[in-house]
């Protein structure tokens, strides 16, 4: 079973959607018996980054996402979701983030012909190596809605780029965590691999 983690930010019903269409067992709950039972964990949301870490702490998850994490337990960042899992975003300031990560979110600079947010598909290279990757060609289409993204400060865990006037990191791995900032939920065929390889981590033995 695959717990959703439900903090009032959005997109849960379509991530717990996918899942299901790909024959896995979703709950969408903020039960902390519930999440620590579940075999992998998954953290999505849209909004702000200041108003999500507020409803977090509200509803007494962040120790509990970081016990999650310590534990080995496979988890999934997706979109805003991902941005919680890095120290600060320049759309909060003063706010901390989860700190599982390290680096920061900022704004995506304004440029020629460029609109923010940052909405539609765009393209995934890999700078580095990625099991939510696997069998997905480079230069794959993915969905993104947003107008922050990611500098970490270790480039090494940065495992999908793509580019909309900077290069933005798309996608982070390391150890048991994972975090997507597109939609993959959204992002049709290419997508469904995505979760299915996430769903698949720690069964391949």
């Amino acid at each position: 079973m695959i717990a959703i983690i439900d903090y009032d930010a959005g997109n849960v019903k379509s991530v717990e959607k996918a899942l299901q269409f790909l024959g896995v067992e979703a709950v969408v709950t903020r039960d902390p018996m519930v999440i620590r039972e579940a075999e992998k964990v998954i953290l999505p949301g849209v909004g702000s980054f200041g108003e999500a870490m507020e409803k977090l702490h509200n509803y007494g998850l962040v120790e509990l996402i970081k016990e999650v994490v310590a534990s080995g337990k496979p988890f999934l960042g997706i979109c805003l979701g991902l941005q919680l899992l890095f120290e600060s975003s320049e759309e909060s300031p003063g706010v901390e983030g989860l700190g599982i990560l390290k680096g920061k979110i900022v704004r995506i600079p304004d440029g020629e012909g460029l609109k923010i947010p940052h909405i539609g598909w765009n393209s995934l290279t890999y700078p580095n190596p990625g099991r939510l990757y696997q069998g997905i060609e480079e230069n794959a289409y993915v969905y993104f809605v947003h107008s922050y993204y990611l500098q970490a400060k270790e480039p090494e865990i940065v495992v999908a780029q793509t580019e909309y006037g900077v290069p933005i990191g798309a996608s982070v791995e390391k150890g048991n965590v994972f975090a997507c900032q597109f939609h993959p939920e959204k992002s049709s065929a290419v997508g469904m691999t995505i979760l299915r390889n996430f769903i698949e981590i720690g069964r391949e033995a």
